[in-house]
């Protein structure tokens, strides 16, 4: 049985039993020309993974079983156990090993593999919009990458092909190959080589990223079942317990959150070294923009600038504090599958000062300044109104449950109530102040800029000529305001960029003048007065 992908969706028919090794090749074989294997190193990578897997679950396997089968049984079973799943894995990636085969031709790359199903797919090379290389820490040990090759459609699997693995030169080689294009731009007039590098101080904003409480909480939960493992979760409470038996309730709660923001903090930085060391932002012959990071797995991705359509000025509220930014990049062609499994896919510079942020935005944008450090226009104090009722509605709503439910059950929820009022209101009105701040749109050059948001601020500069429609929403209370929201649909980034709460004739009038010619059929001009 075969089944054959050309990698837009549809099938192509198998060649006939009489064709040539060039038309028909058989995956088992090494017949046919052009044809490559993958790294027979890939049997002992699976081998070690399998061996992982199995003696981290040893331990809480083995102590399970020991209270019903006795220590020495409980080994032996949990030994023939992983060595049964270490066969099974490496036996298995034999059989893929053997039965996979890939070829570079001039038109099309094709991958063949699969046993009982096998499986034909190809990809146009004229569609071929990036070539991901990673190799987490063994295959680094074995100079082995994975390959990841991606036409950028939102067609799941069929959208790409994946050689797992290679050797570090072939892939190397596949992502020169299939990557090179006409140089694009005006030689001479912008920069090339590196545009960025690793500066280690700014490992000073990854303790105030979002991540540090996440990592935190994630501790005390490992702490809580690791103990629980060794039937000792009890009396780690117990001993929590009586370090705190003589403190007070508010002090104990403060002294927790600090020993686990302290090990948020940690993980963090631990975090920022994997994912940031090593990080280089190159312009590369042909277009391309290459991004390579990574301390124990090494990441290298590429993207086109001819798909660039504009970037994103990224400042969670954390580090905007600290005067600090993120650069992420708005790309056609980034699917939906590399968004999920790859969060920082699209990232072109981690969070750094401002200053650096602007400047690289620039870079990449080959432009003079960056469109996002260009003046704002300010939105409409309605619009600081509707952020204040909604700050002030988020807070009293939890409070006013919360005294309802302590008059009817405790007054120790009254007193909840009324921490949540005396700390929620403040911030609350705070956060809304500041996020009427951030609101502003302007036209820069050839892009069109937005900028929203408290907690996570967003400047996006979006290429004009990307946008390819527009959707005006105004609801009842905007309608009362004198408000709208404009979005800019593209086949970029994110897909849809807003101007939230803008005047009513400020609003339309930029999206007019944006795009000139898209949103004019459905405008009714005012006659001037006579």
């Amino acid at each position: 049985m075969s089944e054959v992908a050309d990698g837009t969706g549809s099938e192509r028919p198998v060649p006939p039993a009489g064709a040539s090794d060039r038309d028909r090749t058989d995956p088992g074989t090494t017949a046919g020309a052009g044809w490559r294997q993958l790294d027979r190193r890939t049997v002992l990578v699976t081998a070690l993974v399998s061996a992982g897997v199995a003696a981290g679950a040893a331990v809480p396997t083995t102590l399970g079983l020991a209270g019903r089968l006795g220590l020495a049984a409980a080994v032996a079973w949990v030994l023939a156990g992983a060595l049964a799943l270490i066969g099974c894995g490496a036996g298995g990636d034999y059989i893929r090993w053997r039965r996979t085969r890939y070829r570079i031709g001039t038109e099309r790359i094709e991958l063949h593999t699969g046993l009982l199903l096998v499986k034909k797919r190809s990809l146009a090379r004229e569609r071929i919009r990036s070539v991901d290389l990673t190799a987490h820490p063994l295959l680094r040990i074995l100079g082995l990458v994975t390959v990841r090759i991606g036409t950028g459609e939102h067609t799941g699997t069929e959208a790409t092909l994946e050689l797992d693995p290679v050797r570090r030169s072939e892939g190397e080689r596949l992502r020169h190959e299939l990557l090179t294009r006409p140089a694009t731009g005006v030689p001479g007039t912008h920069r090339e080589g590196e545009l960025a590098a690793l500066d280690p101080r700014w490992i000073r904003y990854a303790p105030v990223s979002f991540v540090t409480p996440a990592l935190g909480g994630a501790a005390a939960g490992a702490v809580l079942q690791v103990s629980d493992w060794f039937g000792e979760q009890g009396q780690v409470l117990h001993w929590i317990g009586d370090r705190f038996r003589d403190t007070s309730l508010l002090t104990m709660a403060v002294i927790l959150v600090v020993t686990v923001t302290v090990a948020g903090v940690f993980g963090a930085l631990g975090l920022w070294v994997e994912m940031w060391w090593s990080y280089r932002l190159e312009r590369e012959p042909g277009g391309t923009l290459r991004i390579r990071r990574g301390l124990l797995t090494s990441r290298s991705v590429t993207i086109e600038e001819r798909r660039l359509r504009g970037v994103d000025i990224v400042e969670p509220l954390g580090i905007r504090l600290f005067g600090a930014a993120r650069v992420d990049a708005i790309t056609t062609g980034l699917a939906k599958d590399d968004e999920e499994q790859h969060g920082d896919h699209n990232t072109l510079l981690p969070a750094a000062p401002r200053s650096v942020a602007d400047a690289v935005a620039a870079d990449a944008l080959r432009e003079t300044t960056a469109p996002t450090g260009a003046p704002l226009i300010p939105h409409p104090l309605a619009a600081r109104g509707r952020r204040l009722r909604r700050a002030a509605l988020a807070v009293l709503a939890p409070v006013l449950i919360l005294g309802v439910l302590g008059v009817l059950l405790t007054p120790a929820l009254l007193r909840v109530a009324l921490g949540c009022a005396v700390v929620g209101l403040p911030a609350g009105v705070f956060l809304a102040r500041d996020a009427y701040r951030g609101l502003g749109h302007a036209l820069s050059g050839d892009y069109l800029v937005t900028r929203s948001g408290t907690v996570r601020r967003s400047t996006a500069a979006l290429e004009r000529a990307g946008v390819i429609g527009w959707t005006v929403r105004q609801s009842y209370f905007q309608r009362r305001a004198g408000l709208l929201s404009v979005t800019a649909t593209t086949a970029a980034g994110a897909g849809a960029y807003t101007v939230y709460d803008a005047g009513t004739s400020e609003g339309l009038g930029f999206a007019s003048e944006a795009v000139p010619g898209l949103l004019e059929p459905f405008l009714e001009r005012t006659p001037p007065h006579a």
